[in-house]
């Protein structure tokens, strides 16, 4: 365990997060979604990348998966193709999801630190481990979602799904992270695959990259084929 000298540049991220658990509880706003409409949209979106017909259950990670609210979606939609798995950073945050379902499995775990602790899945979803940067200087931000997902693409079989802020946009915030189109497809066409799809007209203020291992050979679900949750 980290401590306050040595605690890296993220541990303001992990702070900030459950600071919300804290005050909001296991809610869209434990985890700093501003309603429930676009939280549900934004699961839509993560489970698009999930094209193909499924004979048998693909395996799913639900990388920083929060109060495992993606699941709650996959449970209602009755997804039952989905064999999910959440990893989260927090311990907080682990420990609730390990609460609300003993029979699944949570995992633990800095994967900068514990790289060994990541599964071999079908798919792996980012859905909002890099929308916020909060006090992070953008270049640092940049470094640590470069090796995150430098690190989490070799566990993944078939594809992932990461969102981040648009720059297309009249204003950005500071704390968040507002992230160029053609800067983030050139570290994903080097270091990950170049098979790229980026999902841009869903009606929030970010977008969402799809990678794939091959190219796919059917197009991305659209969010309607994926059910009407708002909840």
């Amino acid at each position: 365990m980290t401590g306050p000298k040595d605690s890296p540049a993220y541990q303001e991220i992990i702070e900030h997060y459950e600071k919300c658990l804290e005050t909001h509880g296991d809610t869209y706003l434990g985890v700093d979604w501003p309603n429930k409409e676009d939280a549900a949209t934004r699961y839509k979106i993560m489970l698009g990348i999930i094209a193909e017909p499924a004979p048998h259950p693909l395996k799913l990670l639900d990388f920083g998966c929060g109060a495992g609210h993606l699941l709650e979606f996959i449970e209602a939609e009755k997804l039952n193709h989905i064999d999910y798995i959440g990893l989260d950073i927090s311990p907080k945050f682990t420990a609730l999801c390990r609460t609300k379902w003993p029979e699944r499995d949570f995992i633990e775990a800095d994967i900068l630190i514990s790289q060994n602790q990541l599964p071999t899945v079908d798919y792996l979803v980012m859905n909002g481990v890099f929308t916020e940067k909060r006090g992070l200087a953008y270049g640092k931000m940049f470094d640590y979602m470069c090796d995150v997902m430098r690190i989490a693409w070799p566990s993944v079989r078939k594809g992932m799904a990461v969102n981040v802020m648009s720059k297309s946009v009249d204003w950005e915030r500071n704390d968040l992270f507002h992230l160029d189109k053609t800067e983030f497809a050139a570290f994903i066409n080097k270091d990950l695959s170049p098979h790229l799809k980026f999902y841009l007209d869903y009606g929030l203020y970010e977008y969402t990259a799809y990678i794939y291992r091959d190219h796919p050979k059917t197009c991305p679900a659209k969010p309607a084929q994926l059910g009407r949750f708002t909840g």
